[in-house]
């Protein structure tokens, strides 16, 4: 079988404009993977442009093999692209065979997955709010929800909104009651100095974790945060390279990482899940694109023992979301059930595609005024 053709999908949405690739073969069979870009989207196209002739001829069906070709290609570099490609290899190479891509990983663990909702609070960084929508997931059956309650908060905050930050988390716990997990999003904002003070003053809420308090980067800091608090200390969705999980984890104050599956390629992020297991830690990927990143971690999660929480941003979505991708397992009472179709078990809509074309969101608004507390304004 050899690869024919790469096609490029950008589908706007209120979110981020999500990138997905079909990879075309010489046997019929097509592939999926995505290369969202987070808050860019040309740069993973052109990207994908270049990245092309390395690819077109190649035998999908050896996809670590093929990652490692455009790895060399890019003197050692690697990028979303690339992922995406592999990640499409991975699809073709599941429906070739008729398994589904836990089975290529060497099976399941188990069916059901947890899962935490995030991207639920969109709307005023206001505890009342916080506490309404928070009732509402947990009433769908949620029994963890992971928030940003720091609002526009960089390396400092003042003391109103820390204040304000503190009666947030406050208010979620009261209203979702003690036995559901509430996660804490810092998104790399402070110093350490501050997380510490930060991570102390939510301490009597009981956060299952705080995630990535200081600067991805710096990993003495994450250790020295996390000795410093009685909340666990999570962080990875920023590594781009396997020794950074070791040299994290080599610390022994962090047992919980964050890979980014789109960001290393699912056969990378499978040898970051057994760094992991070396040092007895659980892993809970990172997931903030597109429904398919779902259904790929679902799939990368059910085939590991060290499995703890899946990320899970779909039930806050745009309901055309799902005419434009089939095949995603849907949360039900707070679990997802693993696919058992070949390859992903998803598909995209190419018709949907063009109902919602690229668009430009005011992120820098998005930045200061908290990450996910708000929506830019619908074109």
């Amino acid at each position: 079988m050899k690869i024919t053709d790469i096609k490029t999908f950008v589908v706007g949405n209120p979110w981020k404009n999500w990138v997905f690739i079909k990879l075309e073969t010489d046997a019929g069979i097509s592939g999926l993977g995505e290369a969202t870009g987070g808050l860019s989207t040309k740069p993973a196209l052109g990207d994908l442009e270049e990245l092309t002739r390395h690819i077109i001829g190649e035998d999908p069906c050896h996809p670590e093999r093929l990652w490692y070709k455009l790895h060399k290609a890019r003197f050692l570099g690697i990028s979303k692209g690339m992922s995406a490609i592999e990640q499409a290899c991975w699809d073709i190479l599941g429906k070739s065979l008729g398994a589904p891509a836990w089975q290529l990983f060497g099976g399941k663990h188990r069916d059901t997955l947890r899962v935490y909702a995030n991207g639920w609070y969109q709307g005023p960084r206001d505890p009342v709010f916080f506490a309404e929508k928070a009732a509402e997931m947990v009433a769908k059956g949620y029994t963890a929800l992971k928030f940003d309650p720091f609002g526009g908060a960089y390396q400092q905050i003042d003391k109103q909104s820390e204040r304000l930050a503190v009666q947030i988390v406050a208010s979620v716990r009261e209203a979702v009651g003690p036995d559901v997990d509430i996660l804490i999003e810092a998104h790399d904002r402070f110093t350490v100095t501050n997380a510490i003070r930060l991570g102390r003053a939510l301490e009597e809420f009981k956060p299952m974790w705080l995630e990535t308090p200081v600067r991805t980067y710096d990993l003495a800091g994450h250790l020295e945060v996390a000795r410093s608090i009685k909340i666990p200390v999570v962080l990875g969705e920023g590594f781009h390279e396997l020794r950074q999980f070791a040299d994290l984890l080599a610390g022994r104050a962090i047992d919980i990482i964050q890979p980014e599956p789109q960001e290393l390629g699912p056969s990378r992020a499978l040898k970051s899940f057994a760094i992991a297991q070396a040092y007895d830690a659980l892993v809970a990927c990172h997931q903030a694109q597109s429904p398919f990143c779902t259904a790929m971690n679902a799939h990368l999660h059910a085939s590991i023992p060290n499995f703890l929480i899946q990320e899970n941003f779909d039930d806050s979505l745009e309901p055309w979301t799902w005419d434009l991708l089939t095949g995603v397992p849907r949360v039900e009472n707070g679990y997802l059930t693993v696919s058992n179709a070949p390859g992903w078990g998803v598909e995209l809509n190419e018709a949907e595609v063009v109902k919602h074309p690229y668009g430009e969101k005011n992120f820098l608004r998005l930045f200061e005024e908290g990450w996910e507390t708000r929506r830019p304004p619908k074109a």
